[in-house]
């Protein structure tokens, strides 16, 4: 019997990607995302609302793309499968922590419109640093003038 620990969140990222490299080249980011829901309480007629928060983990060209391309408070739908870490403090608690680990990652077009800019294709899935950009890290785009941050669902 085959398992699938598939999912996709939908919610804003709560911190801007942090693009590092391993000792071998390959690309790796980082970001926290936090998906709200929000019902009426049928008994006091109010509206409750409970926050979940997710690291989230790209690797290889998707990593040096998120890190370009999103920022903190970009809406966003993240596809990948689940993973638990665990690890020791050194108090000699043990600590562990599920996040996701992204197969695709794209904004969401619910409240908002992009650009979509194609990148040429790297040999071996994206392990080089900024090829198709003649080694300059290319420009973060700057966030609409018009986006409004309490508007829902934020």
């Amino acid at each position: 019997m085959a398992f699938d620990n598939t999912v996709t969140v939908t919610g804003n990222i709560t911190r801007d990607p942090e693009l590092r490299f391993t000792a071998g080249g390959t690309a790796v980011a980082t970001f926290g995302l936090a998906w709200n829901r929000r019902w009426q309480n049928r008994q006091t007629n109010e509206t409750e609302e409970q926050v979940s928060f997710f690291d989230v983990t790209c690797w290889n060209t998707l990593a040096e793309n998120v890190s370009e391309s999103l920022m903190k408070g970009t809406r966003v739908i993240v596809n990948g499968r689940m993973e638990q870490r665990t690890w020791e403090t050194q108090d000699g608690d043990r600590r562990s922590k599920i996040e996701i680990i992204a197969d695709e990652v794209s904004p969401s077009l619910k409240w908002a419109s992009v650009e979509v800019t194609r990148n040429e294709r790297r040999d071996g899935g994206g392990g080089g640093r900024y090829q198709d950009s003649g080694g300059r890290r290319p420009q973060r785009s700057q966030p609409q003038q018009d986006y409004v941050a309490d508007e829902e669902p934020f």
